[in-house]
């Protein structure tokens, strides 16, 4: 059984930095995409950034670029998306997710499975 389960939330002031983490078992974590959507309530989950199988390519939404770096350890099926000159509107719960296509990274219908979520909080 596929599990991810994310880690690293919490509250943070404005300019701060934050590391989340998600720990994959239950498949060969190498083998998948792996990717971070956030959501707010009332809103569609948003692509944030992701990072296909080898770790050799990485995308970032626009409203992250410069500030957030996604990376992966295969070895240790382990997945990190850090988080530096955090906004108030960056405040979300952040999920990460395994899926088979890069070419589709941004698209939440092509992750197959999704972690349970962890809470980031901004303040101003």
């Amino acid at each position: 059984q596929v599990q991810l389960v994310e880690s690293g939330g919490g509250l943070v002031q404005a300019g701060g930095s934050l590391r989340l983490s998600c720990a994959a078992s239950g498949r060969t974590f190498s083998n998948y995409v792996m990717g971070w959507f956030r959501q707010t309530p009332g809103k569609e989950r948003e692509f944030v950034a992701a990072i296909n199988r080898s770790g050799s390519s990485t995308m970032y939404a626009d409203s992250v670029k410069g500030r957030f770096t996604i990376s992966r350890d295969n070895a240790k099926n382990t997945g990190n998306l850090q988080m530096n000159s955090l906004k108030p509107e960056d405040t979300a719960v952040y999920y990460c997710a395994q899926g088979t296509s890069f070419t589709s990274y941004s698209a939440p219908n092509k992750y197959n499975y999704w972690g349970q979520g962890t809470q980031v909080t901004v303040s101003s």
